[in-house]
């Protein structure tokens, strides 16, 4: 990968009229950039330094200066014996240099993200489960995935810490992506990630805006509904097709912002949409549908469960319709599409517990949830597991703490990424929602013994949902994160316990 000079991260941020001034020498101009870096411990020789982030200091800046950063990007001009870019937006400037650093890969993939506050996992997946299929038939890589599941860029395989990258590991991703062969990156797109500028030259073949609704309000995330809406509006900004979901919420404001787009292709279960579902329908576990458009009018098969993923698959079919994916890998990718801790359905021998592990972690995908498991499991009791997140998203407490409440026969509260509050607090914030309609609520602190005690105390005729962390292996405490068994883990090992129990009750 060639090295570009100091002097070419100059002209590009003159050039987005970022740069304010600088006080470079012409010697440092002309001096290769070999790292760019913005966490000080991966400073080296010849690294230009960002200097961002909230918890940024100048001691960082000091600390990467004496391990060979010899120049750096700031809002601010510190006292250092290096060279100062003084920009307007550290954020862009940061997108703008990893672009630069690594070549500008996105130019040579096929990049599509999806935001929504519901379901861009499980969409992301669908789309990279039809792409796969059609990759295989051509003899060509796998292709690359960045999602809150985990992340593929034909080099790295790891589970994921956050939605959406940095700008900085985005562009190495894509660089992996490109030296490997990989042509198609589909990626979940977070209103923080398009908020702060992290998908900063970055264009989308396609962007998919799936739905909107009330979260991520907190100081440390989005003010209000509002900031929150604009911000995930700014992907038909940087795309060249808006997939649109006509089943959304607020349609008429998503539809003129995508007018930003060059072309705008709706979906939906809604007549008129461009890829139009319909005659939706159960046969055991499987969802048959239908979908009319201009190239075909036929059925389609989820064989992963949820009556509401039908919408996420519309959204999949009309990503594969902008890219001209042959319709045969559409129907094969779906058929076969899974998204590990997402409707995952475990039960007991007897069949009358059934475990569901899913992600829903917001008032949207908690009414979808309650909505399919009524509509599947007719006439069972249902038991709620959950919790909400420390310090950020205030509105989940309130929102699902109601939900819960009016849709569970029992409901237990635990641990979900408690950060830097304390589990038995907001598990307390939450009871108080959950007992305007239902008293039968239990907080266990720790999410195993949770798990364990809806399992193993349920009785026959239960559907347990275990939602919000899925087959995640981490919690976040403080500003650690501490190893433990996903609730998938959980579910099949308490299950079994279940079993034993049953075949010996003096167990």
């Amino acid at each position: 990968m060639e090295k570009h000079a100091l002097e070419e991260y100059i002209e590009k941020l003159q050039e987005k009229k970022l740069l304010l001034r600088h006080n470079c020498t012409l010697e440092t101009a002309k001096q290769a950039v070999n790292h760019v870096a913005y966490d000080s411990n991966k400073a080296a020789r010849n690294t230009l330094f960002v200097c961002k982030g909230a918890g940024f200091k100048e001691a960082y800046l000091h600390d990467a200066v004496r391990k060979g950063a010899f120049a750096y990007i700031s809002e601010i001009e510190y006292d250092v014996p290096v060279p100062c870019l003084l920009v307007s937006d550290v954020k862009k400037a940061l997108a703008l240099a990893a672009a630069i650093f690594y070549d500008n890969p996105a130019n040579d993939l096929c990049v599509i993200g999806i935001t929504g506050t519901k379901g861009k996992s499980t969409t992301a997946y669908y789309i990279k489960y039809i792409l796969d299929d059609y990759m295989r038939e051509l003899g060509k890589p796998e292709t690359g995935i960045i999602s809150s599941i985990d992340t593929y860029d034909g080099v790295i395989k790891e589970e994921s810490k956050l939605t959406t990258p940095e700008s900085l590991e985005l562009q190495m991703h894509f660089r992996n992506a490109v030296n490997s062969g990989v042509e198609y990156m589909t990626m979940e797109v977070s209103s923080q990630a398009l908020k702060y500028g992290r998908l900063h030259e970055v264009c989308f073949d396609a962007g998919v805006f799936l739905n909107i609704s009330e979260d991520h309000i907190s100081p440390i995330e989005h003010s209000d509904m509002e900031d929150y809406f604009m911000s995930k509006l700014k992907i038909f900004s940087q795309c060249k097709t808006a997939c649109v979901n006509t089943d959304s919420d607020r349609l008429q404001r998503i539809m003129e912002a995508a007018e930003n787009a060059e072309r705008i292709l709706t979906f939906g279960t809604k007549e008129g949409a461009d890829i139009y579902g319909y005659d939706i329908r159960k046969n055991g576990m499987d969802t048959h549908f239908r979908v009319r458009c201009d190239r075909f009018d036929r059925e389609f098969v989820l064989t992963m469960p949820g009556l509401f993923n039908v919408e996420n698959a519309l959204a999949a079919i009309a990503v594969a319709y902008t890219l001209k994916i042959p319709e045969e890998h559409i129907y094969t990718g779906l058929r076969r599409a899974r998204s590990s801790g997402r409707m995952e359905y475990y039960a007991n021998k007897a069949k009358d517990r059934v475990v569901i592990v899913d992600y829903a972690h917001n008032k949207l995908s908690f009414t979808k949830l309650y909505e399919t498991v009524k509509a599947e499991f007719p006439g069972m009791k249902i038991m709620t597991v959950f919790g909400c997140p420390g310090g950020k998203a205030y509105v989940r407490r309130r929102d699902l703490g109601l939900l819960a409440g009016q849709h569970s026969d029992k409901v237990i509260l635990t641990a979900e990424d408690p950060g830097p509050e304390d589990t038995r607090a907001i598990s307390e914030d939450i009871a108080q929602y959950v007992r305007q309609y239902n008293d039968n609520c239990e907080l266990i602190d720790d999410r195993e013994e949770a798990v364990k005690t809806a399992i193993l105390s349920s009785e026959p005729g239960t559907v347990i949902l275990i939602t919000g962390k899925g087959n995640e292996t981490r919690q976040k405490y403080g500003n650690k994160y501490v190893p433990v068994l996903s609730d998938v883990e959980l579910t099949k090992k308490y299950l079994a316990e279940l079993e034993d129990r049953t075949r010996d009750p003096g167990i």
